[in-house]
C-alpha cells in the first residue's frame, strides 16, 4: 500500500467494557506504526459500563491521532465496524481487537500483502496457534470446518477479527448483525481479491470474553443459515467497470 494512502485502526468489536486494555494497546500500536503521521486510531465504544469511557478520554488527551465514537446504545460488533468505516478518514481500515489478543507487529505483513498486489481488497489474519482453552479451540475448528464446506470462501479462520480492508469495499457490504464474520465470504462472491496472512494469537490482557462457547456456536449456526440464504437470493456481478 502506498504510504500516501494512509490507514485507519479501529476496534471492530465495539469497545465494550475493555478497561485495562486501551492504553497498553495504544502503546503497542504506536511502537510499530509503519507510517508515522499517516494513520488514526478510531475506537467505537458500544455502550461500555465500566471505566472504558474514562480510559478512552485519557487516550485522546495523550495521543493526538486517537478518535472516539460512542454509540447511544449497544448495537454490536458489525454495527461498530460500519460506524468506524463511515467515520474513517483514510482509504484503508486495519481492524484490531481491543482485548490485545492481536499482535500489532503483524500489521506490517498485512500491509505488505497489499503492497505486493494492489488489487487485493481484503487481507485476513490467520491465527497460527490459538492461545485459547481446548473447548474453545475445538468449537472454533468445528465451526470453521462447517462454514468452509458450505461457503467455500478460501478463508480458514474467518473468526479472526484482525483484518485489513479497503474502506470503499467494506461500505458495500450488506448490513446485518454478524456480517463481520462473513467478510471473506462476501469478498469472494463479490469478486474482490483476498489474501490470507499468518499472525500470532495472544492471551487476553484484561477483562473477559463477551461470548461463551455454546452461545457462540448457536449464534454462528443461525448466522450461517442467514448467509446461505442471502447468497442464494442475491446476484453478485463480481467486478463491474466501464469499458
Amino acid at each position: 500500500m502506498p504510504r500516501g494512502d494512509g490507514f485507519a485502526l479501529h476496534h471492530p468489536d465495539s469497545v465494550l467494557n475493555e478497561q485495562g486494555n486501551i492504553l497498553p494497546l495504544l502503546e503497542e500500536l504506536q511502537a510499530v506504526a509503519p507510517y508515522p503521521g499517516d494513520y488514526e486510531v478510531l475506537f467505537v465504544d458500544d455502550g461500555s459500563t465500566d471505566n472504558t469511557p474514562v480510559e478512552l478520554q485519557q487516550a485522546k488527551a495523550k495521543y493526538p491521532f486517537v478518535r472516539v465514537i460512542r454509540h447511544g446504545k449497544r448495537a454490536g460488533k458489525s454495527r461498530a465496524i460500519r460506524t468506524g468505516c463511515h467515520a474513517a478518514r483514510t482509504d484503508w481500515i486495519m481492524m484490531v481487537d481491543g482485548d490485545m489478543q492481536n499482535d500489532p507487529r503483524d500489521i506490517a505483513p498485512m500491509l505488505a500483502a497489499v503492497e505486493r498486489d494492489p488489487e487485493v481488497k481484503v487481507v485476513c489474519g490467520i491465527r497460527r496457534r490459538r492461545d485459547d482453552t481446548l473447548a474453545k479451540k475445538i468449537t472454533s475448528r468445528l465451526g470453521n470446518g462447517i462454514r468452509r464446506s458450505l461457503l467455500r470462501d478460501g478463508c480458514p479462520d474467518t473468526g479472526c477479527g484482525f483484518k485489513l480492508v479497503h474502506r470503499a469495499a467494506m461500505l458495500e457490504l450488506p448490513q446485518f448483525d454478524a456480517i463481520h464474520r462473513f467478510i471473506p465470504t462476501v469478498a469472494t462472491y463479490s469478486g474482490w481479491k483476498m489474501a490470507n496472512v499468518p499472525i500470532n494469537d495472544r492471551k487476553r490482557h484484561a477483562g473477559r470474553s463477551k461470548y461463551t462457547n455454546i452461545g457462540r456456536a448457536a449464534v454462528g449456526f443461525f448466522d450461517l443459515l442467514g448467509m446461505l440464504w442471502m447468497l442464494r437470493r442475491n446476484t453478485m456481478p463480481g467486478t463491474a467497470r466501464e469499458v
